[in-house]
């Protein structure tokens, strides 16, 4: 007589691993856009593009201050590849000899825990997928430079309030003198 295996095995783990919570900073935000698309940089020494990485653009909105930033993750590691607020000096340009391909100036790109001023080129599957992200970048373009604008036209109003309050407190202090 033959001695039939059981198909139901279970090994017990020799160590109990507890769960770890991962923050990718992107839980205060709302993703505005995500597409697939392929990232590259300009090194100026030797003068080539040369690949960031592949992976989902997403351009997200902060809940709290509504800025929208660009974050590219590369596939399969999710290492960051570009990280920057979209600022009003941002300005897509087609890329030579490719009407699927933009490339911007960013100031400040966080990567590697670095900032650093840099030329990028992004390229999407077709030509469709381009146009969509730059009405998108464009529209997160105006949509920061309002609250830029609306920032700056806010604080004047909150250094009124602030001597506005420093002279009833400094005229309080006179009259219990």
């Amino acid at each position: 007589e033959e001695e039939v295996e059981s198909p139901d095995v279970h090994f017990k783990p020799i160590v109990e691993l507890a769960d770890v919570v991962v923050k990718t900073h992107e839980e205060d935000e709302n993703e505005i856009f995500k597409m697939r698309a392929k990232l590259f940089r300009f090194d100026q020494e030797a003068k080539e593009w040369k690949e960031r990485g592949t992976g989902d653009v997403k351009l997200l909105k902060h809940k709290e201050n509504s800025k929208i930033r660009l974050l590219m993750r590369r596939d399969k590691t999710l290492k960051v590849c570009a990280n920057h607020y979209i600022t009003e000096e941002m300005v897509l340009s087609p890329n030579v000899g490719s009407d699927r391909s933009w490339v911007w100036n960013v100031a400040a790109d966080l990567v590697d825990d670095e900032v650093e001023r840099q030329l990028l080129a992004i390229r999407f599957a077709n030509s469709e997928n381009a146009g969509k992200f730059k009405v998108a970048f464009e529209d997160a373009r105006d949509s920061n430079k309002k609250l830029a604008g609306s920032a700056t036209e806010s604080k004047p109003k909150e250094d009124e309030e602030k001597s506005e309050e420093a002279e009833e407190k400094s005229e309080e202090a006179e009259k219990k003198d």
